[in-house]
């Protein structure tokens, strides 16, 4: 990944407005969880004739690293085209699918890894996760401190609360469930913004100003231990969200970001509680082998604690990935610090210095 970060930054400076839409926004996008839930239009189950070809996809890069595969090592002639067109509903659409019945419980590990990974190439390019240059990340409990302002919350067993990842695409594949809870749940950034406008559009405009978001000592070169951004931006078109609270607090340790306002705090927790809002969540348990794909743009995560099980191969375990498709939306100058790069095909991810892509096969 030849790309870098670039080297120019915004300062902890007094938040600056951007551009706002002109009302409500309407559209697949505006969905709403007690909608969803009525219906399961959002999840695609695979055929056996669909996971057959899978299976002789993957029997002819056994040999390979996965960090080398491209989308034409991996061709899928029958599920390839419906997986574009689930790109589509992803990018365009509501902004997220359930696919289910991958066969992970008679797959080694690494022809489970290796099959979500052919799957993914048909969505976007794999992009970094985190300062190791991880391509493949493993979202399982390995003991850290959630408290820890350089821990990421997704190596822990506790909720993560609603945010967003620093990509297009984020991908999850279950491989092993949690002994008692860990539901993954997601909410329309759309129907967040809708809700707060009708409560409140004061603290609705406050998330058009920037914040000073940690970037949890995975710094670019030549860039600041945080960046800035507003929460919604208005761009294009589309309403393309950036939002991590957990983040935006923790920023506060550093001595040249202001404290946050009572207007600002107030606004996200405004935000919070629309997302919350069981009629705005969609929450969903993942069995072995379902495979969820979200636009990070419109789409908040998040996943209640868990309870796991005391044996290590039963521990809950999925695998993840962050994509780049080669049709995604234009994004707004201000991403270039988070992302390095907001060229559509050729963006997203956590680039540091010295940091080797790769994709590893286990927790590390």
């Amino acid at each position: 990944m030849a790309r870098s970060a670039e080297r120019t930054h915004e300062s902890a400076t007094a938040p600056t407005m951007t551009a706002l839409p002109p009302g409500p926004i309407t559209g697949p996008s505006a969905w709403r969880g007690a909608e969803m839930r009525r219906t399961q239009d959002w999840i695609y189950t695979l055929s056996a004739v669909e996971i057959a070809e899978i299976e002789t996809a993957l029997a002819g890069v056994r040999a390979r690293e996965i960090e080398t595969l491209r989308r034409e090592d991996f061709p899928l002639p029958g599920l390839g085209p419906k997986l574009l067109a689930m790109r589509a509903e992803i990018l365009n659409g509501r902004g997220f699918v359930l696919m289910r019945g991958l066969p992970v419980d008679r797959m080694e590990p690494a022809a489970a890894a290796t099959a979500y990974w052919g799957i993914g190439l048909h969505l976007g390019k794999a992009v970094s996760q985190n300062s190791k240059g991880h391509l493949l990340g493993h979202v399982r409990d390995l003991g850290y401190d959630v408290d820890d302002p350089n821990v990421r919350v997704y190596q822990t067993s506790r909720r993560q609360n609603f945010h967003t990842d620093s990509c297009d695409i984020v991908g999850l594949l279950c491989l092993h469930k949690a002994k008692r809870g860990g539901l993954s749940s997601l909410v329309s950034s759309v129907t967040v913004y809708n809700e707060m406008l009708a409560a409140d559009p004061a603290l609705t405009r406050e998330m058009f100003k920037t914040f000073n978001v940690d970037r949890r000592g995975e710094v670019p070169a030549g860039m600041k231990p945080y960046f800035t951004t507003p929460v919604f931006n208005w761009n294009g078109g589309f309403l393309t969200t950036y939002y991590v609270r957990r983040y935006i607090e923790s920023a506060q340790r550093f001595d040249d970001v202001p404290q946050l306002s009572a207007q600002q705090t107030a606004a996200l927790d405004l935000f919070d509680r629309m997302a919350e809002d069981d009629e705005n969540r969609l929450d969903m348990d993942f069995e072995p082998g379902d495979m969820q794909f979200l636009h990070n743009h419109q789409i908040l995560h998040d996943r209640t604690d868990y309870e796991d099980w005391s044996e290590p191969d039963r521990k809950r375990h999925l695998l993840r990935l962050w994509l780049c498709p080669p049709d995604g939306r234009p994004l707004p100058p201000c991403y270039a610090q988070r992302w390095g790069s907001i060229e559509i095909g050729d963006r997203g991810g956590i680039v540091t210095p010295d940091a080797t892509p790769h994709a590893p096969l286990t927790p590390i």
